[in-house]
């Protein structure tokens, strides 16, 4: 029997690895078609997918046993696949809790649990050490904190690049392309394939929508034309969220102290967490973790959806400027107050209620041949080399394990509200409560 065709649209954590995972597992890669929009050598400012940037913190901390373990799963490709070596830099994290928060014990209980705990206590004085935190002491929101030597961050952007090269030395063809219409059969009873913003169509037996924070978008219109109704629509699943991240360049002097100093990734709860720089890149990043954004649009069926505006994500709005700054200033005041950023981002990522993924088949009886890959939440790049594993077990219509498939399931809305990968605890249901109405100048709205 003829291996199935399979359309991957979007190249980002969930599609490379999936095509990555295809290309090792079909005797006949060739069958296998990814469409992404940016071209794999575009300059990084041009690419606004989640997975790619100049890092992404990759650890094994957390609360959820599951998560933990899949963590515990990504890492080792990270030291050990040949396609990744030379993007991870293993300099460790250290997570300083809000007051009163269970984030750290919890974490460490669940180490323990799983057979062992690598990490040990830091207090503020280790710390302060670092140039950049010399005032943590100041920071009164602030109660113990935790080092975890295994963890540390990834060049993203080159880690991706890398991943999506061995699919198509493999024989996956790569399609650059911004879908704009997904395309059903001419009776409506599976998809058919997408259509590109220039007019050219690519069908498939399969399809995996791994299009992120642009999910609502693509799929709003055959809800639509299926007559999906409100509750079983795919916004109730996800929402397009943004978070700020503000992007410091250091000089050469500067790196190589920060390397000799040994500094870690670190999170200052609930506020913000630094990267390091590296010799590479010479970028001090520091992620925002309290203000997060929305845009929504109305599409032509007059229904509200969230998704990134049409604009370029480096162009953030002064007043959200001022509103991050504050948060970062707030947690280490002497660093921001010498150093401006040299450029800014706001990124957007598809975000769950629990933070677990979306990795089902679609559940509409019109749609079983499309498998919804998506709800990263802003912790899932880390699991790129296996995300794709799981994706292939759905399109084969296996199960991925009784736990994982109830986490990534398409949820009612009483599941919808359990937690399962929440990335700090409760932190992130406070910042789902305090998110801000992204608006934006000369919007677009009316396209979608």
């Amino acid at each position: 029997m003829d291996e199935p065709s399979i359309l991957i649209v979007g190249a980002g954590t969930f599609g490379t690895s999936t095509a990555y995972h295809l290309a090792h597992q079909m005797q006949d890669p060739s069958r296998i078609t990814i469409i992404d929009r940016w071209a794999p050598m575009a300059p990084l400012s041009e690419k606004q997918a989640a997975a790619v940037d100049t890092n992404r913190i990759i650890r094994t901390d957390y609360e959820s046993p599951m998560y933990c373990n899949l963590a515990n799963e990504a890492i080792h490709p990270w030291f050990w696949n040949m396609a990744y070596q030379g993007h991870f830099h293993k300099t460790g994290w250290t997570v300083l809790d809000e007051k009163d928060s269970e984030f750290g014990d919890k974490v460490r209980k669940t180490f323990v649990e799983r057979g062992g705990d690598y990490t040990k206590d830091v207090n503020i004085d280790e710390l302060k050490r670092y140039e950049v935190l010399k005032d943590l002491d100041g920071n009164t929101a602030m109660g113990r904190a935790y080092f975890n030597p295994e963890a540390g961050w990834v060049d993203a952007e080159r880690a991706t690049m890398t991943f999506f090269r061995v699919a198509t030395d493999k024989g996956v063809k790569r399609v650059t392309g911004e879908v704009s219409e997904l395309l059903l059969d001419d009776d409506d009873s599976r998809m058919a394939g997408v259509r590109t913003s220039d007019g050219q169509v690519y069908t498939a037996d399969k399809i995996v929508l791994a299009t992120g924070a642009w999910t609502s978008a693509l799929l709003s219109p055959i809800e639509d034309k299926l007559l999906i109704p409100e509750e079983d629509r795919i916004e109730r699943q996800i929402t397009a969220v943004g978070r700020l991240s503000a992007y410091y360049t250091m000089s050469e002097a500067q790196t190589r102290s920060i390397m000799d100093s040994k500094m870690p990734v670190v999170v200052i709860g609930g506020q913000v967490d630094i990267i390091p720089p590296s010799l590479q890149k010479l970028t001090l990043k520091i992620n925002d973790l309290q203000t997060e954004v929305m845009h929504t649009v109305t599409t032509k069926s007059g229904r509200k959806i969230t998704a990134p505006p049409r604009m370029d994500q480096a162009h953030v709005p002064e007043q959200l400027k001022r509103e991050s700054e504050t948060v970062m200033r707030k947690a280490m005041p002497h660093f921001t107050s010498t150093l401006s950023p040299s450029r800014w981002r706001v990124c957007f990522d598809a975000v769950t209620p629990s933070e677990d993924w979306v990795l089902c088949r679609h559940p509409h009886p019109s749609l079983q041949n499309l498998v919804v890959a998506t709800g990263g939440s802003f912790h899932s790049y880390k699991f790129l080399p296996i995300a794709g594993k799981y994706v292939a077990k759905v399109l084969r219509g296996e199960s991925c394990g009784k736990e994982k498939d109830r986490a990534w399931k398409w949820k009612s809305e009483e599941e919808r509200r359990s937690g399962g990968g929440l990335e700090f605890g409760e932190s992130g249901k406070r910042r789902a409560d305090a998110r801000k109405e992204l608006r934006v100048e000369n919007d677009e709205r009316a396209k979608l």
